[in-house]
């Protein structure tokens, strides 16, 4: 397994529940392709650098973890096609 680091960035017009379950159904992709979560920060809301879709805020999640190559895959594959998540980075931690 490699080590990976995941930062999305969820809307704000998103209802608080609704950011939960989206967090919830990343956090499930990774843990059931039998990878593994090291670290999660759910920053909270900020101010994004420039306007993207019209949103100027967003909530900002940061994860570190340990997974396969075909489990990061099927996350990134997830996280472009779920309409909440405004942008995502995926980094392989080559430290």
């Amino acid at each position: 397994m490699r080590k990976y680091e995941v930062m999305y960035i969820i809307r704000t017009d998103v209802e608080q529940e609704q950011v939960q379950a989206t967090v919830e159904k990343f956090q499930n992709i990774i843990t059931n392709g039998g990878g593994e979560i090291t670290k999660q920060d759910l920053m909270g809301k900020r101010r994004l650098a420039y306007e993207i879709n019209k949103f100027r805020d967003g909530h900002y999640v940061l994860v570190n973890f340990n997974a396969e190559p075909a489990v990061v895959a099927e996350l990134d594959r997830v996280l472009k096609i779920t309409d909440e998540i405004i942008r995502h980075l995926i980094v392989a931690d080559v430290a």
